[in-house]
C-alpha cells in the first residue's frame, strides 16, 4: 500500500525555479534589512510621541484643525519631526514594496515598470510633503482680514 504524495506547496507554476542569481548585489539587501528594523523601531516612537502630544496633551481629536496644524507647524521643531516621519514612512513602506515586487514579478521588465512607478511615486510624494511642512505659510501676506484665520495678526 502506497501513500499518496502531495505536492510541495508553493510547486509548479505558482513559484517557478528561482533564476536570479544573487551576484552583484553586494551588501544592498543586508542594508535594506537593516533599514527596515531601524527605521520600524523610530517610526513606532516617532508616531507614538506624535499621537501622545497632539491627542493626549491637548484637548484631544476635537482641538486638531488648521489652526493647530499652522500653530503647529510654526515651531522648527514639529517641521522636523513631521518631516522625518513623511520621510521614514516613506522609504520604509517603499522598501517593503520593492521587496514584495522583488518577490513576486516574475518578468525583468514586470519588475522594472513596477519599481519605476514605485520609485516615482515615491520621490513626488516626498518631494511634495517637504514643500508642503517648509513653505506652509497659514497667514499669507496679500490676504484681506475677512481671508485670514482668526489666530492671524492684522495686514
Amino acid at each position: 500500500m502506497s501513500t499518496p504524495s502531495i505536492e510541495a506547496p508553493r510547486a509548479g507554476r505558482i513559484a517557478p525555479k528561482y533564476t536570479r542569481n544573487g551576484s552583484g548585489k553586494g551588501n544592498f539587501e543586508m542594508i535594506a534589512w537593516l533599514f527596515m528594523r531601524i527605521s520600524g523601531a523610530l517610526l513606532v516612537v516617532l508616531i507614538f510621541t506624535h499621537l501622545f502630544m497632539n491627542l493626549m496633551l491637548g484637548d484631544g481629536i476635537h482641538a486638531i484643525d488648521f489652526g493647530f496644524v499652522a500653530g503647529k507647524w510654526a515651531s522648527p521643531l514639529w517641521q522636523v519631526w513631521d518631516l522625518v516621519m513623511l520621510w521614514l514612512a516613506m522609504l520604509h513602506g517603499t522598501n517593503g514594496v520593492r521587496t514584495i515586487i522583488n518577490d513576486y514579478a516574475d518578468k525583468n521588465s514586470t519588475r522594472m515598470w513596477l519599481k519605476t512607478v514605485l520609485y516615482s511615486a515615491t520621490v513626488v510624494i516626498i518631494v511634495l510633503g517637504t514643500l508642503v511642512i517648509f513653505t506652509f505659510d497659514p497667514c499669507p501676506a496679500n490676504a484681506t482680514l475677512d481671508q485670514l484665520p482668526s489666530f492671524c495678526p492684522a495686514p
